[in-house]
């Protein structure tokens, strides 16, 4: 996995770069994502490396797919087509989830945005939700978008993740803890 993600890196990267130089970091980022889905589809995936099918064709119709429904301007087309290309040429469009998923991450940290994780043993209130929005907001000093999970094994609290940043305050967690340190003593 990680050497996936290491091969996948300077794709993203310039990626994001072209994006950010033209003030295109929405529209790159449907446009990986897309991608991305559209690898991924089990009726799509064994066009990709097949020596029966023409790489340009397979760029077109892939960018085809990724741009549906999405006016772009000819530069913008013509700089994803290379981008694909690029991907086809030297085999790596099997990369595009793990490059959609790195840009996702630049991009995250270039508007200040934090994607942070909640499982929780119930389904928070809105109320809980705006509280935790707004003391994560002042912990992180970044705008936070927050994506609840609901895990019942926790039994009670919740567990906190943004990248490195992990708090476990479930019930479960304070029993393992507890548990390890009665064994300890």
């Amino acid at each position: 996995m990680a050497e996936l993600a290491t091969t996948a890196r300077p794709y993203a990267r310039a990626a994001f770069a072209s994006a950010g130089a033209a003030s295109q970091l929405v529209d790159w980022g449907v446009f990986l994502g897309r991608a991305a889905a559209t690898v991924q589809d089990p009726q799509v995936l064994p066009l990709i490396g097949n020596p029966r099918v023409a790489l340009s064709g397979l760029v077109d119709f892939l960018l085809e797919l990724a741009t549906t429904g999405k006016p772009a301007t000819a530069q913008l087309a013509a700089e994803q087509r290379n981008f694909l290309q690029l991907l086809a040429d030297n085999r790596r469009l099997k990369l595009l989830p793990k490059i959609a998923a790195q840009f996702e991450v630049l991009r995250s940290e270039a508007e200040r945005v934090a994607d942070v994780e909640v499982i929780s043993a119930q389904a928070l209130s809105g109320e809980q939700t705006k509280k935790l929005q707004a003391v994560l907001e002042r912990r992180l000093g970044r705008t936070v978008r927050l994506h609840p999970q609901v895990d019942q094994s926790l039994i009670g609290g919740a567990i906190v993740r943004y990248g490195d940043f992990v708090v476990d305050g479930s019930l479960r967690g304070r029993i393992e803890r507890l548990g390890a340190a009665m064994a300890g003593a």
